[in-house]
């Protein structure tokens, strides 16, 4: 069973999510901050190459199962059309202003 992107607790997480899913770049690096910063497997990305090459040119989906830490860590089965699908781990930094500062992912 999977939450819905609008069930997330944390609601900058569910826009996060929502943004990938409807592959929407605009809405997705809204929520960034200007300096945000990204990890893949617990090496830092160069943020606009990895996600243009792992979510947007190869329409990444994120199937949420489970999150933690007041839904900022989340377990999800995402897929694109570069690699299939796979169980990823997410872990974000929220700004007090609402924004994320950064993300971490990886398989698990």
């Amino acid at each position: 069973m999977t939450i819905a992107p609008q069930n997330l607790s944390d609601p900058v997480v569910a826009a996060f999510v929502a943004a990938v899913n409807a592959h929407d770049q605009e809405a997705f690096f809204a929520l960034l901050t200007p300096d945000a910063t990204m990890s893949d497997d617990g090496t830092d990305r160069n943020l606009t190459e990895w996600t243009d090459r792992e979510m947007f040119s190869s329409r990444g989906h994120m199937d949420v199962i489970k999150e933690t830490d007041g839904g900022r860590s989340l377990v999800a089965n995402y897929r694109n059309d570069t690699w299939g699908e796979m169980r990823t781990a997410w872990r974000f930094e929220i700004t007090p202003e609402g924004r994320v500062s950064r993300f971490e992912t990886g398989q698990g």
